[in-house]
């Protein structure tokens, strides 16, 4: 008996029902990705049959009249040998070195400079330039920044009263600096005298002799050393500087290049009332972190990462992304770091154009297809339908975003589409050492090597943030797999209590 029509609808929607629970979407589109990245063999793959079946028809008398042949055409052998032997030099003779990483160190402060965000708030209260209003201020900032009770800020910062001068500036430089630069060359077995290339970064602090003629004096290192010394560049110059080194080791062959990221808290402490200037006191940390990069093929073998791709995208063009992150005067003339409230649209404007060139370079051609499907439909058939956000998850592992702050993380969480557990080393790193600036990525990484989730082949994707204004990438691909028992980072000692809930700021 037929159901009636009624009952045949319910049937159906039920049964559709049914079929979307039993078969996830996800998994549609992971096939699909599947297709399309192995497309080309699946074309190629019915006429390896047919070729094979035809080779071995060959018999031994075939492949003597093959030869037989080649001899009247002995011209035309040897030009074909000559310029497969000249296409080939070129090729090798060409192509970009490689540049490895060989291994980093991140400086742990010791536990006399650590600040809980009781002792920030009585430190702060203690000082008396501070009104009530604006001591609620930093209370409620420090509250939501993501920030917890073990992160370091230097002796003259939380003394009573701070001592806020050049020399315990230097002290503190040296302090970080050398910390991290004696564990990396422990490590490494790296000599000093070894090192050809120098990069140092601090956005904030630039004293003269510079802090890279400070580590040359400090570790002797050779007189035709090619150093350099950035500053105002902001949290994304580490990876300017990594940048940087890698330009310079494709012109030095046989090199190591040492980079040192950090920042200085001691001269850049604000003690005035301006608000868009107080928030940077309860973000920034002391840390630093210190990288050593080669080009010798021979330390392959033993090194961590190979730099796959960078990107560098600066918006200083505009004015609105140009003056989002400034340092000035305020009213009553002290110095502060001044973040404007369009700050988180001038990043998402930097991070757009960024992943828009980085996307080529690292998405599978499944992606690629995706957004270039629903780029057509928008600007030529003017469809009314969502940008495609491509899932970076099928192009990367791992995920090191610059910890600037609980918001910041949120955002990208949401927009990239990364779940807790991709975002988990930014998150970790900004509760425990808080924001340390150009340094913070490498905490992050250090994270991920502890928790023992680098297995040969990862990706990693570096994305960091800086003032001027600048969004820059980093892709490197683990070369072996890390056993973190056999790791030496900052997070070892500790590694078993994270990761801790840190509710999101926008749950709050």
């Amino acid at each position: 008996m037929i159901p009636p029509s009624s009952s045949l609808s319910s049937l159906s929607s039920q049964k559709l029902r049914d079929f979307k629970q039993s078969v996830k979407l996800k998994y549609v589109k992971l096939g699909y990705h599947y297709l399309v990245t192995h497309g080309m063999y699946l074309f190629l793959s019915p006429l390896v049959v047919p070729i094979a079946i035809q080779l071995s028809t060959f018999s031994l008398q075939d492949f003597r009249n093959l030869c037989e042949n080649l001899k009247f055409n002995f011209i035309s052998v040897i030009l074909f040998s000559v310029l497969l032997v000249i296409l080939l030099t070129l090729y090798f003779v060409t192509r970009p070195r490689p540049v490895y990483l060989v291994d980093f160190s991140c400086y742990k402060p010791e536990d006399a400079r650590k600040c809980t965000r009781q002792t920030f708030m009585d430190r702060s209260r203690s000082i008396g330039t501070f009104t009530e209003d604006n001591l609620e201020f930093q209370r409620k900032v420090i509250e939501k920044s993501g920030l917890g009770d073990s992160t370091y800020l230097p002796e003259a910062v939380i003394r009573i009263p701070p001592n806020l001068c050049m020399a315990e500036a230097r002290k503190e430089a040296e302090t970080v600096m050398f910390g991290a630069l004696n564990d990396l060359f422990e490590k490494t077995s790296v000599k000093p005298k070894d090192i050809g290339i120098l990069i140092v970064n601090c956005s904030l602090f630039n004293p003269t002799p510079s802090l890279s003629a400070m580590i040359i004096n400090h570790y002797k290192l050779r007189g035709n050393i090619v150093s350099y010394n950035l500053g105002g560049m902001g949290c994304s110059a580490g990876l300017i500087s990594i940048n940087l080194a890698k330009d310079l080791l494709r012109v030095h062959p046989s090199s190591y290049a040492l980079v040192m990221s950090m920042e200085n808290i001691t001269l850049n402490w604000y003690f005035g009332k301006d608000r868009s200037m107080l928030v940077t006191n309860c973000l920034f940390r002391m840390g630093g972190a210190a990288v050593l990069l080669t080009n010798k093929r021979s330390e392959q073998c033993r090194s961590k990462y190979r730099l796959l791709h960078t990107v560098r995208t600066h918006k200083g063009a505009d004015d609105k992304s140009f003056s989002c992150i400034t340092q000035q005067e305020d009213a009553t003339g002290k110095i502060g770091l001044s973040l404007s409230k369009d700050l988180m649209a001038v990043a998402g404007d930097a991070l757009k154009t960024n992943i828009t060139t980085l996307g080529p370079l690292v998405l599978p051609m499944s992606e690629q297809l995706l957004f270039l499907a629903t780029l057509v439909a928008r600007k030529l058939f003017k469809m009314k339908v969502k940008p495609y956000i491509p899932d970076f998850k099928l192009a990367f592992e791992h995920f090191c975003i610059h910890a600037g702050g609980r918001a910041v993380l949120d955002e990208l969480e949401k927009n990239l589409q990364l779940s807790d557990w991709h975002m988990e080393p930014s998150r970790m790193t900004l509760y425990r050492f808080g924001n340390t600036s150009s340094s913070s990525l490498w905490y992050e990484l250090a994270y991920a090597e502890a928790k023992g989730r680098i297995q040969k082949g990862d990706r990693t994707w570096q994305i960091a943030f800086g003032s001027g204004f600048k969004c820059n990438s980093a892709v490197w691909k683990a070369l072996r797999t890390l056993n973190p028992a056999k790791e030496k980072n900052p997070w070892m000692d500790e590694i078993h209590q994270f990761p801790v809930n840190v509710p999101k700021l926008l749950a709050l």
